[in-house]
Protein backbone atom coordinates (compact mmCIF):
# COMPACT_ATOMS: atom_id res chain seq x y z
CA UNK A 1 0.00 0.00 0.00
CA UNK A 2 1.20 3.53 -0.71
CA UNK A 3 0.52 6.56 1.10
CA UNK A 4 1.21 10.08 0.62
CA UNK A 5 1.59 12.86 3.35
CA UNK A 6 0.91 16.67 1.78
CA UNK A 7 3.72 18.66 3.53
CA UNK A 8 5.11 22.17 4.04
CA UNK A 9 9.02 23.33 4.41
CA UNK A 10 9.75 24.96 7.56
CA UNK A 11 10.97 27.76 8.08
CA UNK A 12 11.27 28.51 12.16
CA UNK A 13 12.69 25.87 13.80
CA UNK A 14 13.11 25.21 17.70
CA UNK A 15 11.43 24.41 20.59
CA UNK A 16 9.07 27.66 20.65
CA UNK A 17 7.77 27.43 16.98
CA UNK A 18 7.45 23.67 17.38
CA UNK A 19 5.32 23.85 20.40
CA UNK A 20 2.86 26.39 18.62
CA UNK A 21 2.87 23.73 15.49
CA UNK A 22 1.49 20.88 17.78
CA UNK A 23 -1.11 23.41 19.50
CA UNK A 24 -2.09 23.98 15.84
CA UNK A 25 -3.08 20.00 15.08
CA UNK A 26 0.37 20.09 13.51
CA UNK A 27 3.34 17.63 13.35
CA UNK A 28 6.94 18.80 13.08
CA UNK A 29 9.32 16.34 11.03
CA UNK A 30 12.94 16.21 9.30
CA UNK A 31 13.58 14.36 6.19
CA UNK A 32 17.07 13.17 6.39
CA UNK A 33 20.02 11.10 4.52
CA UNK A 34 23.29 10.87 3.77
CA UNK A 35 24.65 13.37 0.79
CA UNK A 36 21.74 15.00 0.95
CA UNK A 37 20.65 18.12 2.99
CA UNK A 38 18.19 17.81 5.89
CA UNK A 39 14.41 19.43 5.02
CA UNK A 40 12.74 20.53 7.93
CA UNK A 41 8.65 19.99 7.32
CA UNK A 42 5.45 20.14 8.47
CA UNK A 43 2.38 18.48 8.41
CA UNK A 44 -1.47 17.96 9.60
CA UNK A 45 -1.64 15.92 12.49
CA UNK A 46 -4.98 14.06 11.06
CA UNK A 47 -2.86 13.42 7.94
CA UNK A 48 -0.85 10.30 9.70
CA UNK A 49 -2.23 9.66 12.86
CA UNK A 50 -4.93 6.77 10.71
CA UNK A 51 -2.28 5.53 8.66
CA UNK A 52 0.56 5.19 11.08
CA UNK A 53 -1.82 2.55 12.86
CA UNK A 54 -1.12 0.78 9.85
CA UNK A 55 1.88 -2.21 9.79
CA UNK A 56 3.51 -1.94 6.85
CA UNK A 57 3.35 2.09 6.96
CA UNK A 58 6.81 1.44 9.15
CA UNK A 59 8.42 -0.59 6.38
CA UNK A 60 7.21 0.73 3.19
CA UNK A 61 8.63 3.89 1.21
CA UNK A 62 6.37 6.94 1.68
CA UNK A 63 5.58 10.03 -0.52
CA UNK A 64 6.00 13.16 1.04
CA UNK A 65 4.45 16.03 -1.06
CA UNK A 66 6.87 19.23 -0.06
CA UNK A 67 5.52 22.30 -1.88
CA UNK A 68 4.64 20.12 -4.79
CA UNK A 69 7.39 18.07 -5.15
CA UNK A 70 7.25 14.15 -4.45
CA UNK A 71 10.21 13.17 -2.33
CA UNK A 72 10.47 9.09 -0.96
CA UNK A 73 11.44 8.31 2.13
CA UNK A 74 10.95 5.97 5.21
CA UNK A 75 9.92 6.72 8.76
CA UNK A 76 13.26 6.41 10.77
CA UNK A 77 11.81 7.49 14.06
CA UNK A 78 8.45 8.59 15.79
CA UNK A 79 8.35 10.18 19.35
CA UNK A 80 4.62 10.02 21.00
CA UNK A 81 2.79 11.94 23.68
CA UNK A 82 3.42 9.96 26.86
CA UNK A 83 -0.41 9.23 27.27
CA UNK A 84 -2.31 10.94 24.92
CA UNK A 85 -2.77 9.48 20.81
CA UNK A 86 -0.57 12.39 19.69
CA UNK A 87 2.54 12.00 17.43
CA UNK A 88 4.96 14.97 18.31
CA UNK A 89 7.68 14.42 15.83
CA UNK A 90 8.70 12.33 13.22
CA UNK A 91 12.37 11.32 11.39
CA UNK A 92 12.29 10.80 7.81
CA UNK A 93 14.95 9.09 6.36
CA UNK A 94 15.36 9.76 2.41
CA UNK A 95 14.46 6.04 0.53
Amino acid sequence: MSYTIQAQARTEIGKGSSRRLRHAAKVPAVIYGKGKEPVSIVFDHKDIINIQANEDFYTSTLTIVVDGKDVGVRVQAMQRHVFKPIIEHVDFVYA
